[in-house]
């Protein structure tokens, strides 16, 4: 049943009226630095304000066993966060609407050189309509969107008629394990809604994606016999124009798949990094390269990942050098499918009619060509996953920021969608 256009007016209005302690805690969270493997602190900052609104709380940590046999699991390597996953559980008087989950992640990527910014990354310093800071955008204030929005039901003296599961995880960024955590711990709703920076639309495909390193070794000499040794950077690079032309052809194929066909370039592959050598004056023995390739939806990833060996194999037979020393591919992080989101579900619809109450424009979708936590609920808890979120500047990047503005209109629409998925009730008979 839709929304009466009263509570629409009363749920806009209590966003409104939260939305400054939204900055300042949005603010908080990016003020906090949460790098891979350190996301304890800010976890707890999580934890403690959700148990302060007395939701029932929940918090664990990832079984690696129990994903290294899930198929959807990512590798581990020495890297993978041991940080727990916070659950904040509301319940209901009375279960009359459907259930959700809310989940963001609160990792964040790597600053890059600290120079290159404005402000120093974690300032989350306002400018005009722009709060900026590593992960302000992705995603802390999706994060603090999810509280806020629930937030503003109470404020009118509301509360979702259905349980809502509020989940914050790790290893978005790396794995997407977090949120396979929560699946393979029993969660699981009607719905999953996840805030993304996704420019206030609805991501209808999301690619999948592997991350892996090739490792490449060579005869290390003193550069005055360059000759009679061999470089292992040198050959890493010729390694590397191997998986460009592996990316070429996979672009090639697009085609094929709905949602991408008419994409410039939807696949992508990235050297995120390259590390070799010891010494100027020695040639050197050991090159490693890390890479991350996306994939197309309804590919598994076991079988990218054997094309990605099998063409790594067979180009060093053909390289003088390399037929005699192959290179090692070693899969690392990600290892993860994509998933495409069938139209028509009444999650959408519900989203629809949110975006335009908060927007006033209808709700578009679009592919997008990252890594996104709802691959976990649309293949596994097989369930209507919306990642939809706001509108944001240099993800990843530097000077990375989030539109405010922005911000309160996505959270306007996730209260309506709240308060029409899961139906409201009195917070006191």
């Amino acid at each position: 049943m839709t929304l009466d256009p009263d509570l629409k007016s009363r749920i806009l209005q209590a966003v409104e009226d939260g939305f400054a302690e939204q900055v300042s805690f949005t603010q908080q969270l990016v003020q906090t630095p949460s790098l891979r493997g350190h996301e304890h602190a800010i976890q707890d900052l999580l934890f403690r304000n959700l148990q302060s609104r007395g939701y029932a709380m929940d918090r664990f940590k990832m079984d690696r066993a129990a994903i290294e046999a899930h198929p959807g699991g990512s590798r581990y390597s020495d890297d993978h966060s041991d940080a727990p996953i916070v659950v904040g559980i509301h319940r209901p008087r009375d279960e009359a609407g459907r259930s959700l989950i809310l989940q963001s992640h609160l990792d964040v990527v790597p600053e890059g050189l600290h120079d290159m910014w404005d402000d120093p990354p974690y300032s989350a310093k306002i400018g005009g309509d722009w709060m900026y800071g590593r992960g302000a955008g992705d995603m802390k204030a999706g994060a603090a969107a999810n509280i806020f929005a629930l937030d503003a039901l109470r404020r009118i003296g509301l509360q979702p008629a259905a349980t809502v599961y509020v989940q914050s995880v790790v290893e978005e960024e790396s794995t997407g394990n977090g949120a396979l955590q929560t699946f393979l711990q029993g969660y699981t709703a009607d719905a999953v809604f996840i805030p993304e920076p996704e420019e206030e639309m609805l991501v209808r495909a999301n690619t999948g994606v592997i991350w892996f390193q090739v490792q490449v070794r060579g005869v290390p000499v003193h550069v005055r016999e360059m000759g009679e040794g061999a470089n292992a950077i040198d050959a890493a690079t010729r390694v590397m124009t191997a998986l460009r032309e592996m990316e070429e052809d996979w672009n090639a194929e697009k085609g094929d798949h709905p949602h991408f066909e008419d994409e410039a370039h939807p696949i992508n592959l990235n050297i995120g990094k390259i590390e070799g050598g010891d010494w100027a004056s020695s040639v050197p023995s050991w090159c490693n390269i890390d890479c991350r390739v996306s994939i197309y939806p309804g590919r598994s990833a076991e079988d990218a990942a054997r094309e990605i060996t099998e063409r790594v194999k067979a180009f060093a037979q053909t390289d003088n050098f390399l037929s005699n020393n192959p290179p090692e591919v070693v899969f690392n992080g990600f290892h993860a499918e994509g998933y495409v989101l069938e139209p028509g579900s009444e999650a959408e619809a519900v989203l629809e009619r949110a975006h335009e109450d908060a927007i006033g424009a209808p709700l578009q979708s679009f592919m997008t060509a990252g890594y996104l936590d709802t691959r976990v609920y649309a293949l596994y808890n097989k369930i209507p996953a919306l990642c939809y979120g706001p509108k944001s500047r240099n993800i990843h990047g530097i000077n990375e920021s989030v539109s405010l503005s922005s911000v309160k209109k996505i959270t306007q629409a996730m209260a309506l969608f709240i308060a029409e998925w899961c139906g409201t009730e009195d917070i006191t008979p």
